[in-house]
């Protein structure tokens, strides 16, 4: 099963969605300057299953666009589970890793996914350094430019490329 220990509902983390984001505990990575460290013991955190997620879906009814997991790829066949809980009831999904990429497995329930580890030298997503990748896999568009400041770079780039 997978932990959490943070529970949001976010506008920043997707561009354009109001997303319910998980910060998934048990991170084998460990980038460091990691701004959620507190999340990598993999016993810490309340347990997500699939009926709890359901439950909160069901709470934030017509509010929500998307449901994001800040990691759990790690442990696919639950994350997968959750994933599908999203799906049906109509939201969006998202995935941010720190992982170069993710299986495909995976990559059939995600509508967005986020690659790449922190580097504190290259920043975040809201850098144009960045090693991070954010896509629309609907349409396997990057999106970084989404995330910077009022800047409109051309992103051509695709997934694979």
């Amino acid at each position: 099963m997978l932990r959490f220990s943070a529970e949001q509902v976010v506008f920043q983390e997707v561009p354009g969605e109001v997303s319910l984001a998980y910060t998934v505990t048990g991170c084998p990575i460990g980038c460091k300057g990691c701004h959620s460290v507190d999340s990598w013991p993999a016993d810490r955190g309340e347990l997500l299953t699939p009926d709890y997620l359901m439950q909160r879906i069901q709470q934030y009814h017509r509010l929500l666009t998307c449901v994001l997991f800040l990691g759990g790829e790690w442990q696919p066949e639950t994350l997968i589970e959750l994933l599908k809980v999203a799906r049906k009831e109509g939201l969006n999904t998202c995935l941010y890793t720190g992982y170069d990429d993710v299986p495909q497995a995976i990559k059939q329930h995600l509508t967005y996914l986020k690659t790449g580890p922190w580097i504190a030298e290259l920043g975040g997503l809201n850098s144009p350094r960045t090693n991070q990748k954010f896509y629309d896999l609907r349409t396997q568009t990057l999106l970084n430019h989404r995330f910077l400041n009022g800047d409109r770079i051309a992103c051509t780039d695709t997934l694979g490329e």
